[in-house]
């Protein structure tokens, strides 16, 4: 195992961020998001060394498999690291009991709402449960059923996302629930607004989008060309055609794969109409495009016809960088923004 400096948090940014810190177990409250195809185990074990928070993505990937990238991840880390399950997958039940058996240290429930049975037994097994809340009544009911913290993600955020912007979640739920530990996503590319965050009560920050351009990143270098010349609006979300066919809104950067979808939902409204495909198939093909998509781009490269999964914040990044100078970048940036906040209270 290589041992990895990590980057430490200054003096005055560990008071901030303590309860982030404490949760985590991670010298930095900076959790790397959990993305299919990306968030593999040299990623997520070398955020995690360089002390900030890696998250292995288990997407819908065969159990068998599941369990040697968290082998893998164990070999390459001995420091604290989450594994997030999709409830909607396919394979989900084998992927919790994976993460269980493994004693990995925090689980992540996404995709939709993790029943109380789900959440108990991952706690049953050691492990520091985080659940998603897109409203106060979500947030509610994952702390009543055990949830040790909550991830707020913003529609800004990429991938498959909710419809309440992070402005907005902070003020209805992060407001709301100062006693349980609450991590926010969607949109955040910069150390000052991580700061910012934690004097608002956050523990700490998720991010997805500025660790992709990452150079130790798995991801295709035609993917990351690509989200260097992106700007903010270019990264748009999918539209639902029907109710007929509910479909999570994915948020990615404009190309072929994006025409091709409503291409994709417009067949499937005209099978279901038809008979011939009933509506949880319908939404099984919508996964599976969304999941093959993203690899035709971030593992082979493909930037016309793959999707580009990013979030706006993508029209932040400037540069490829080591994830060491990332994370040294985010912690200057957050130490400089608090000690501006420190000097604008004391004239208050």
């Amino acid at each position: 195992m290589t041992v990895q400096t990590p980057v430490k948090a200054t003096e005055r940014l560990n008071k901030v961020w303590a309860r982030g810190k404490d949760f985590l177990g991670s010298e930095l409250p900076i959790m790397c998001g959990a993305m299919t195809w990306i968030s593999d185990p040299p990623l997520v074990s070398l955020m995690s060394n360089l002390g900030a928070f890696g998250v292995l993505a288990a997407g819908n990937m065969p159990p068998d498999l599941f369990a040697e990238q968290v082998d893998k991840t164990n070999d390459l880390t001995s420091k604290p690291f989450a594994g997030n399950v999709i409830t909607i997958a396919p394979n989900y039940q084998d992927h919790l009991d994976i993460l269980c058996a493994k004693k990995v240290s925090h689980i992540v429930f996404a995709g939709s709402l993790p029943r109380g049975a789900e959440i108990k037994k991952a706690k049953a097994s050691g492990a520091k449960v985080l659940a998603f809340a897109s409203t106060t009544s979500i947030a509610k009911r994952m702390i009543s059923n055990g949830a040790d913290a909550l991830i707020l993600e913003g529609s800004e955020a990429g991938g498959h996302i909710g419809h309440v912007s992070t402005m907005v979640l902070l003020q209805e739920i992060l407001f709301n629930f100062p006693d349980v530990p609450i991590f926010v996503a969607g949109g955040i590319a910069t150390g000052r607004m991580i700061a910012h965050l934690g004097l608002m009560g956050a523990a700490g920050a998720q991010m997805g989008t500025r660790f992709v351009v990452a150079e130790e990143c798995g991801a295709h270098e035609k993917f990351k060309d690509v989200f260097m010349k992106a700007r903010a609006r270019e990264a748009i979300s999918t539209p639902q055609y029907s109710t007929k066919l509910p479909v999570v809104s994915v948020r990615a950067l404009n190309n072929h794969a994006m025409s091709h979808f409503g291409e994709l939902q417009l067949e499937l409204l005209e099978q279901l109409k038809d008979g011939s495909l009933n509506r949880a198939d319908a939404q099984y093909k919508v996964e599976e495009y969304w999941i093959g998509s993203l690899r035709n781009a971030a593992v082979e490269g493909d930037v016309e016809h793959g999707s580009l999964m990013a979030g706006q914040s993508v029209g932040i990044l400037d540069k490829v960088q080591p994830l060491r100078d990332i994370l040294q970048d985010l912690v200057d940036e957050a130490d400089q923004g608090l000690g501006q906040a420190i000097e604008l209270m004391q004239g208050i």
